[in-house]
């Protein structure tokens, strides 16, 4: 028991601290797009920020969606879940929860083949008049499906230790 606590709090502690730096991302992608509206205006337009408000956003998405499912602030249809006891909650949680990792693993797997297509060929570039490189995104995303992989088999354990009786607290 002692090193699955151990694991779901560092995974649980390393996804808190991402997610609490990843969240003031939406700062960088406002400026980025002050910049690309300014300089629309007054100066030449950037060809560089739009795409780079995507990559960014990319990066907020990815790398947040740890933090947001270690917060329940996860969408979740209400109708008949949000009458269950805390027991049955955790039973539902753990089974679709299964089906989460699963995906993810697809992810995960379809995700490296992506990134090393981007990379055998000498750097697959976008086809954008700016032609950045897509390999740092893609292992960016790598990086965030990997991270939400371990925070899916982190609220696993929880759910299987509040199933068994343990207090990991209400469940959000």
């Amino acid at each position: 028991m002692t090193l699955v606590q151990r694991y779901i709090g560092f995974v649980d502690a390393l996804n808190y601290r991402i997610g609490r730096i990843v969240m003031y991302g939406i700062f960088v992608m406002m400026g980025i797009l002050l910049w690309s509206s300014i300089s629309k205006t007054f100066f030449l337009p950037s060809l560089w920020t739009l795409e780079v408000a995507q990559f960014a956003m990319v990066a907020y998405y990815m790398l947040g969606g740890p933090y947001s499912i270690q917060m329940g602030s996860n969408v979740r249809m209400d109708l008949l879940y949000g009458e269950c006891s805390d027991h049955r909650k955790a039973q539902i949680d753990a089974i679709t929860i299964l089906f989460l990792i699963v995906y993810l693993i697809f992810l995960l797997w379809g995700g490296w083949e992506s990134f090393q297509y981007s990379i055998s060929y000498g750097g697959e570039r976008s086809s954008s008049v700016w032609r950045p490189y897509l390999w740092p995104i893609k292992a960016i995303m790598l990086v965030g499906i990997f991270l939400m992989l371990l925070q899916a088999i982190s609220e696993f354990f929880k759910d299987i230790l509040r199933i068994q009786g343990h207090d990991m607290g209400a469940k959000v």
